[in-house]
């Protein structure tokens, strides 16, 4: 991307630092603790939300980070950060390279950049509102696939009962599109409908805003489509939605419509 802002210059050197210590970490005997949620923090997600936290803060001192690690930092500000230091924690403590830095900046509840970093493949996804969505600086958009030919990714929720519609779909979607996955991380899954490499991704609940802000960010620049479960409007921060490449995504509101009526979910 050509004349790129501040604020999406700020976000890559962070998220390209951050990457320097997940490389560093990353196949090691890493020591992990585990949070009440049963989630993974591990001492690189320290590490990386403060590299990035010292740059963001650098660049923008009045603005606000809200990090996985250490929560809502800075001033109070109409700009936010939504800073996930390594989303899949479990995939890299586990030596499985499916993770990534992500941050993103939202005004108003508006997300503006979001900039997703895989260190292990190298791979930089990032958009600026307005301008499109980037793979290490070519221009990407999501795919053209149908049904037919699609992966589409499902990420549970914490409820039981949004465990059991993650398993209903587990079982049925595959009856309607080609295949089903769940990767363990749900920056890179939004990356990956970016660039089409995927065709969607059905949120039942479970993630942060930290987790997905710059992934819808890049989903909606390269031409795909987000929505509630119930296929309305879906809205920033709001963590239950279907991101997809917009081709089939009618199908799957339907799929996940009578799921939810078979377990009595309203």
């Amino acid at each position: 991307m050509k004349n790129k802002s501040k604020e999406l210059q700020v976000a890559i050197k962070a998220a390209l630092e951050a990457g320097k210590i997940l490389e560093k970490y990353f196949e090691t005997e890493i020591l992990k603790e585990f949070k009440e949620d049963t989630s993974i923090v591990t001492l690189a997600d320290k590490e990386s939300e403060e590299i990035i936290k010292k740059i963001i803060f650098n660049a923008f001192p009045t603005h606000s980070i809200l990090g996985e690690e250490t929560g809502m930092n800075g001033d109070k500000s109409d700009y936010v950060w939504h800073v996930d230091p390594i989303d899949g924690t479990r995939n890299f403590a586990n030596a499985i390279p499916l993770f990534a830095v992500s941050i993103a900046l939202v005004h108003k509840n508006n997300v503006i950049i979001g900039v997703v970093y895989n260190p292990a493949s190298r791979s930089l996804f990032y958009a600026e509102k307005g301008k499109g969505t980037y793979f290490n600086d070519k221009r990407i958009f999501a795919s053209k696939d149908d049904k037919d030919h699609a992966i589409v990714t499902i990420s549970p929720g914490k409820l039981d009962i949004e465990k059991q519609l993650f398993l209903e779909l587990g079982r049925y979607l595959p009856k309607v599109i080609r295949s089903t996955r769940n990767l363990g991380c749900t920056a890179v899954e939004l990356a990956y409908i970016a660039c089409g490499g995927l065709e969607a991704n059905i949120q039942l609940g479970w993630s942060y805003t930290y987790d997905f802000a710059a992934g819808v960010l890049l989903v909606e620049e390269a031409g795909g489509k987000i929505t509630k479960l119930d296929g309305s409007l879906w809205k920033f921060p709001e963590h239950h939605f279907i991101a997809s490449n917009g081709v089939f995504h009618d199908l799957l509101v339907e799929e996940v419509k009578r799921q939810k009526i078979k377990l009595g979910i309203k």
